[in-house]
């Protein structure tokens, strides 16, 4: 069975050629790139990425501008139609900007780039992302933010709490973020933002795969395997 994914690349993007080279290797099948001034998808997509990096210089906010790029009114109509949509990074700046997930990513507390592998605590193993974790398992994933302290106000916050949609929580102090939080799933389920990046543990010359077990759980949830 084909398996379609796309990754969508806007100015100053760094990091989609990690994320394309990721599906690739997963999937065994060929990532489409999709460039921010397009107007259309291409069609039949089982899967979209939102890479990290800085679009438009991060001019504005991180990710504001390439959330009104031509590109994202086509992933936010494929978002509502359930197809899976995982932002990393700048991608989960996006993601928030657009309005697919709530809250907002925040200058770290003390004003620093944060670069260097992290401790995560898996929220919630149910999801499409998921599920070939184990809910409570301690993971190492890299992250590289500037802007990566997660802000909600309480009532938005009690409610991803009480909806199982943090998927991710740093198990140490990193970046200042509303309860440690460090991805949030859509209220559908099929749109995840995260800061770290799982596409830098892949393999064990990475330094580990806790990161392939994300794309592994979205792959074979959506091929039934």
């Amino acid at each position: 069975m084909s398996f379609r994914a796309a990754v969508v690349t806007f100015p100053g993007s760094n990091c989609d050629r990690d994320l394309a080279v990721a599906l690739e290797d997963v999937t065994g099948e060929e990532c489409l790139r999709v460039w921010h001034g397009d107007a259309d998808l291409p069609e039949r997509l089982d899967f979209i990425a939102l890479p990290g990096g800085f679009s438009y210089g991060d001019y504005l906010r991180s990710g504001a501008m390439a959330a009104r790029s031509p590109i994202m009114r086509a992933v936010v109509q494929a978002a509502g139609r359930g197809v899976p949509v995982l932002g990393v990074c700048n991608g989960f700046q996006v993601l928030t900007e657009t309005g697919l997930l709530p809250g907002a990513l925040m200058r770290n507390a003390g004003i620093r780039f944060v670069c260097r592998n992290v401790a995560l605590t898996v929220e919630n193993s149910q999801s499409l992302f998921t599920s070939h974790y184990m809910k409570g398992q301690r993971i190492t994933i890299p992250v590289a933010h500037h802007d990566g302290n997660y802000f909600a106000d309480e009532a938005t916050l009690d409610r991803l709490e009480g909806e199982g949609r943090v998927a991710f929580r740093y198990a140490e102090v990193v970046n200042g973020s509303a309860r440690d939080i460090a991805g949030v799933l859509n209220d559908a389920g099929n749109v995840l933002g995260m800061m770290p990046h799982p596409e830098r543990m892949m393999e064990r010359a990475q330094g580990g795969t806790d990161g392939r077990t994300l794309f592994e759980s979205a792959v074979r949830g959506l091929i039934g395997a």
